[in-house]
């Protein structure tokens, strides 16, 4: 007996007629735990069938989303709800800068169980050659005084780097990772994309010669920040970690430092805060000219604090402004750069200095074993592996004397 109007045959299940053709559901068990019914469509009965299998088995393997949203309307979530309350500040402030500059812009709209390899893979080629001045509206943005290139018809021709295109992908598939970790997509089509593979930045760090011309130009000077840049080349901290050291992590006496926070400039804030992995916090032993440097320091912030009186902040942080205020990150980045123009030495970043920590300590004369903790190597063959690069006599000499003097 047939039962008129049905249309569904024996073991199709809750398959039936629809406007745009046929539909099916599945009860499923959503990320929340609510058990709920997921509709799927199709233009033909075999079509729908196939989904309503495919249903039942991602019903089976976990939750399952009733409701998709938009690639735009998850992003906002995920920073709020993922990657703010669980990642660094700055770290959040980096993600949202390109989701909101670069991926939304592009992809916000999608549903996100719609976004295909196709919809990213020709976002990216297409973004990686578009001006983003012009894409953004920045020069537009300027007094009118001001602009000078995309709203004047000049366009600059701004592309994204190579580095920022990958960034962008980073992120949109760390965020599709945390949407099919909730059952929204099945799979991440981010990992599948292509990028041109390019080559590197090829930097070097200071040789010897150059790291000393550097040192004895900001020592001659009276620069406040001679010290500072102590650090960098000969115990190889980060900025944000020297930027970041208290008096209360010096120890000139027993010559070491402790290595527990960093300042950073996150959006409108300064923050000391933690290191970024508990592998960089550490107990350093200072070597001499480490030691000089520092009680050098220690009498110019006396001395710059007696002088502006009531003024001074009273701040316990070893490098600081003429007030007492930690000094900026960027700050610091300019003051390296004109230093490198008053030393007449090849212009370098801050990262890249650190590189040199390894050979000024050699040339030093440092002992093997603490060389081996200030590089923090595992292994001690590894640090004599280092003593194979020394420099000139008279190199070393020099630098040894710098360490030495504090009166210059």
């Amino acid at each position: 007996m047939t039962v008129r109007g049905r249309t569904r045959a024996n073991g199709e299940g809750s398959i039936y007629p629809h406007r745009v053709g046929f539909a099916a559901y599945v009860w499923v068990v959503t990320a929340t735990g609510d058990r709920r019914r997921k509709y799927v469509y199709g233009p033909t009965r075999e079509i729908v069938h196939d989904k309503w299998l495919s249903l039942h088995r991602q019903a089976r393997e976990g939750p399952v989303a009733t409701r998709v949203p938009s690639v735009g309307s998850f992003l906002e979530y995920w920073l709020r709800e993922i990657v703010q309350p669980n990642r660094a500040p700055l770290t959040y402030a980096t993600y949202e800068t390109l989701v909101r500059l670069y991926v939304v812009p592009g992809l916000g709209g999608k549903r996100l169980d719609r976004l295909s390899v196709r919809d990213v893979q020709t976002w990216l080629n297409r973004i990686r050659q578009s001006c983003q001045c012009c894409a953004q509206g920045k020069d537009a943005r300027r007094p009118e005084s001001r602009r000078r290139c995309c709203a004047a018809g000049k366009c600059c021709g701004q592309v994204p780097s190579a580095r920022t295109t990958k960034d962008m992908r980073a992120v949109l598939r760390s965020a599709l990772s945390q949407a099919m970790t909730e059952g929204l997509v099945s799979r991440n089509v981010a990992v599948l994309v292509k990028l041109p593979s390019g080559r590197s930045r090829k930097t070097s760090a200071w040789s010897s010669e150059e790291a000393r011309a550097y040192l004895e130009s900001a020592r001659a000077d009276g620069d406040p920040l001679y010290a500072a840049y102590v650090l960098v080349l000969i115990l190889g901290l980060r900025k944000g970690e020297v930027l970041g050291l208290l008096w209360d992590d010096v120890d000139l006496d027993e010559a070491r430092l402790v290595i527990g926070a960093q300042l950073q400039r996150v959006g409108r804030r300064l923050l000391h805060r933690e290191t970024k992995t508990a592998a960089s916090d550490a107990a350093l032993p200072l070597p001499v000219i480490c030691v000089s440097a520092l009680r050098l320091r220690a009498g110019e912030q006396e001395d710059a604090a007696a002088a502006v009186g009531p003024a001074w902040q009273g701040s316990k942080f070893v490098f600081t402004t003429r007030y007492g205020m930690p000094v900026e990150p960027r700050t610091f980045n300019r003051a390296f750069t004109a230093r490198c123009v008053k030393a007449g030495v090849r212009p370098i970043t801050v990262h890249d200095a650190r590189r040199t920590c390894a050979t000024l300590l050699v040339d030093l004369d440092v002992h093997p074993r603490v060389v081996m903790q200030v590089l923090r190597h595992a292994q001690f063959a590894v640090t004599m592996e280092v003593y194979a690069r020394v420099s000139s006599a008279s190199t070393r000499e020099a630098l040894r004397r710098l360490g030495e003097s504090l009166d210059g």
